[in-house]
């Protein structure tokens, strides 16, 4: 082991140690930003190369959050905006996304994962291999429930909820006016993407931005929010455990 590695070994288990008694999220929302700048600031000339090593950078990520018994996971994976990008770049990143999902959802891993996005604003191959991996999944324990934000944007999931919300109203024989006289936010929440699962107590996003870019509108409205400025696959053991680490620090009033 070299001088740096065992700095680092040190700092890790430090940082570890000061989690101890501290609160943990039992929802973490990561926005796994920066993969095609990382790819350029090291020389790569193909993007997808950033893609590539970001994939596998999740997977250490689940382990991570499985060590620090956090129950769920959200992954911003692909948004509707990134739909637009040229053909060259999105149909590699959709083969590289289908690949993860697939890997992630083989015998032996213990991650349930779930599809959250909009499946049919994607290429009917993608959505088939989304909806096959939760499938594979269902009933799994021992590790976190994983979502997956594939075909994902903030807005589009309240429209589908509002939607579903209506069909199912209507379905039931109810009238608009009916509706209008219950309706409050517990009824959208149960149509959401995510219903079932508890609102993300912390939202990691890498590479320097700072805004939602559409995550989790509706769930993050009592989101605690970290922001790191290294690129997607560059983030570390020691980045988690610092985000943790902030989060364990702060005081959630809730509006209180």
């Amino acid at each position: 082991m070299n001088l740096r590695s065992l700095v680092y070994s040190v700092y890790e288990r430090r940082l570890t140690r000061k989690l101890i008694g501290k609160p943990v999220p039992s929802h973490v929302g990561v926005m796994c930003d920066g993969n095609r700048r990382w790819a350029k600031e090291m020389g790569f000339i193909d993007p997808n190369d950033g893609h590539r090593m970001g994939a596998v950078k999740i997977k250490h990520l689940l382990d991570w959050c499985d060590r620090a018994n956090v129950g769920h996971i959200t992954l911003y994976l692909l948004a509707t905006d990134n739909l637009r990008r040229p053909a060259g770049e999105l149909e590699p990143l959709l083969r590289i996304i289908e690949d993860l999902v697939t890997e992630l959802a083989e015998d032996g891993n213990p991650w349930q994962l779930r599809v959250v996005g909009a499946l049919d604003v994607l290429p009917g191959e993608t959505a088939t291999v989304l909806k096959a991996a939760q499938e594979r999944t269902v009933g799994r324990t021992g590790g976190a429930q994983v979502n997956l934000a594939v075909g994902y944007g903030g807005r589009r999931e309240i429209a589908d909820a509002v939607r579903s919300l209506l069909t199912e109203h209507a379905q039931a024989g109810g009238t608009i006016e009916e509706l209008v006289e219950v309706l409050d936010v517990e009824h959208i929440a149960e149509h959401l993407y995510t219903r079932g699962q508890p609102d993300p107590d912390l939202i990691i996003r890498t590479s320097g931005e700072q805004r939602l870019s559409g995550f989790l509108l509706w769930q993050s409205a009592q989101s605690e929010f970290y922001f790191c400025d290294m690129n997607w696959p560059d983030f570390r053991h020691i980045d988690f455990l610092r985000a943790l680490r902030a989060y364990g620090q702060r005081q959630r009033r809730y509006g209180a």
